[in-house]
């Protein structure tokens, strides 16, 4: 379903612990919605790729140019009249704050999932920057979303194509 021209833009922030599923749900949501997708993790510099390579998680610091680069990314799409759908792990309120601002017009997705369940997947997963060995950390730094941030939240408990399902649903766009 192509994004109509009577509504205006909406960008959606898929957040959540690595493992969770941010990708592949953000990637297959913007397919169903015809919107434009991004991965956050593609607006990492080198020197923070390294980091959790290495099993260093990233500071606040280093984080500072990865968020302006997402929110740089967020506002073209706004200025440019475009919906899109984006991936950053934003485990941090001050995170999210940054990248929403106090503009209705982007939402944040949150893909909430047991520890146990997620260090499952990430123990399977090859072939990504992000070790499992880092879980913990973003479990110990995750501040989830509260009611004033408006966010849609769903359980990864399910098959990705039911968390989009779910999330359409919570947006007032399922078929």
């Amino acid at each position: 379903m192509a994004d109509e021209p009577s509504r205006r833009p909406l960008v959606l922030v898929v957040m959540g612990v690595s493992g969770s599923g941010k990708s592949t749900v953000a990637a297959l949501l913007a397919e169903r919605l015809g919107w434009d997708f991004a991965d956050g993790d593609a607006f990492h510099g080198p020197d923070n790729i390294a980091k959790m390579q290495g099993g260093i998680g990233l500071g606040d610091g280093d984080r500072t140019p990865w968020l302006a680069a997402i929110t740089a990314w967020i506002d073209r799409q706004l200025a440019e009249g475009r919906s899109g759908v984006i991936v950053c792990s934003a485990l941090k309120r001050s995170y999210r704050s940054a990248l929403v601002r106090d503009r209705s017009a982007v939402r944040i997705v949150y893909l909430a999932g047991e520890p146990s369940l997620i260090a499952e997947r990430l123990s399977g997963r090859l072939g990504h920057f992000m070790p499992a060995a880092l879980l913990d950390s973003q479990f110990a730094i995750l501040e989830p979303p509260g009611p004033e941030e408006r966010p849609i939240v769903v359980t990864v408990a399910q098959s990705p194509a039911l968390v989009v399902e779910a999330i359409l649903g919570q947006l007032g766009r399922a078929p």
